[in-house]
């Protein structure tokens, strides 16, 4: 299977911990997506993220292509519990030491009452393994989160954990995946 991963553009409410918030996209946001796509493809089908910052782009581009859309909660961003909301500036007020222990290795410091790396790695991964039995041979855009894209891009690269942060994902950017029986790989 292919797997093109579209983060989704800036929204409204800025930067930061957004997590599980489900935040629309600004115009900036809608034309990130679009520039993110352009003279990508073709695809089979869609799969989003059923946050809107996700999936209003995706069902405005399967209409637009006349391609399916299915929608998986597996593929939402990380949750960052009592962090979602606020910004790395806001966080080094009050919670810089967790802030810096969670940018220094996050699968050993998780958000106060936020997800675990491992949880939400176990579900991403989870996700992924369905998308490739369902849609095994196919050429398949995910639009998805940068937790996400991370996670994957960070394994497609046999990275090891420790290194995940250093995968940067922009607003709109799109990365390109084979998911094979080896797993995950990058293609050109």
């Amino acid at each position: 299977m292919n797997l093109d991963l579209l983060r989704h553009g800036e929204t409204e409410r800025g930067g930061g911990f957004r997590g599980s918030l489900d935040d629309a996209l600004t115009a900036s946001g809608w034309a990130q997506m679009r520039a993110g796509i352009d003279g990508a493809g073709p695809w089979d089908v869609l799969v989003s993220s059923p946050l809107q910052r996700c999936a209003a782009f995706a069902r405005e581009l399967a209409q637009e292509l006349g391609l399916p859309l299915h929608f998986d909660a597996d593929l939402r961003e990380l949750h960052f519990g009592q962090w979602e909301g606020r910004s790395a500036a806001e966080l080094m007020v009050d919670q810089a030491e967790g802030l810096g222990l969670f940018w220094n290795d996050p699968y050993s410091f998780t958000p106060p009452e936020g997800e675990t790396l491992l949880a939400f790695e176990a579900r991403v991964v989870a996700a992924g393994e369905r998308l490739r039995e369902r849609f095994s041979g196919q050429r398949v855009l995910l639009v998805t989160h940068g937790g996400v894209i991370r996670l994957l891009v960070a394994r497609a690269r046999q990275l090891p954990r420790a290194q995940l942060m250093q995968v940067e994902v922009a607003h709109g950017e799109l990365f390109r995946l084979a998911f094979d029986d080896p797993g995950l790989r990058e293609r050109p």
